[in-house]
């Protein structure tokens, strides 16, 4: 697929997100993280890499303090020149401040750097998303990159979105790499397949 047709479904999709009202994308994002704290991997999982939420995104900050508050070890990303770093946030109001773009990222001299192979959940950013877990990112590739070349295989990946993120299908290309599950705040997509070992 075309650069072109991501980066116009990028914005269609950009629009209908920022146009949800304040307080639906709240309470949305309350049933969404409540989801995905409900999935067994996350559970299981000792090491659980987040990022924090900017603008009309799904937001993050409740789902970070709850990882720190069952116990398990919290990873953030920050751009780096090579690509995400990944460093451990031990306090995510003390351990973060602005960084490219506005996004809030760790401060190196605060947190640890960490291994990507440590990570056993992730929770993935992403504008769109179609119900077989195809991710359409912000264009910078980024995460496709940590994905593919830092996460063990196996990892779980799962996005929370709101549904009006999800498209009937979202263009890739080859070095785009799929969700294992899409959580919505009307469920969960595939509703089969790769979910299943969620």
């Amino acid at each position: 697929m075309t650069a072109g047709a991501k980066a116009a479904l990028r914005v269609a999709v950009l629009r209908r997100r920022e146009a949800l009202p304040e307080g639906e994308r709240a309470s949305s994002s309350k049933r969404i993280l409540a989801g995905v704290l409900d999935l067994p991997s996350y559970d299981r999982s000792d090491v659980v890499l987040a990022y924090a939420s900017f603008g009309s995104e799904l937001a993050t900050d409740e789902f970070l303090g709850r990882v720190l508050d069952d116990g398990k070890v919290l990873l953030l990303p920050r751009v780096g020149p090579g690509g995400l770093g990944l460093y451990e946030v031990r306090d995510v109001v003390r351990d973060l401040a602005p960084g490219t773009w506005g996004i809030r990222e760790p401060v190196p001299n605060r947190c640890p750097d960490a291994d990507p192979a440590s990570v056993g959940f992730a929770l993935v950013p992403g504008v769109a998303f179609d119900r077989s877990g195809r991710r359409l990112g912000y264009g910078g590739g980024f995460y496709d990159r940590l994905l593919s070349g830092g996460l063990t295989g196996g990892t779980p990946l799962v996005s929370g979105a709101f549904e009006v993120q999800v498209v009937d299908e979202v263009p890739v290309g080859a070095h785009d790499v799929p969700v294992d599950a899409v959580v919505t705040e009307k469920g969960m997509y595939p509703r089969n397949g790769r979910a299943a070992f969620l």
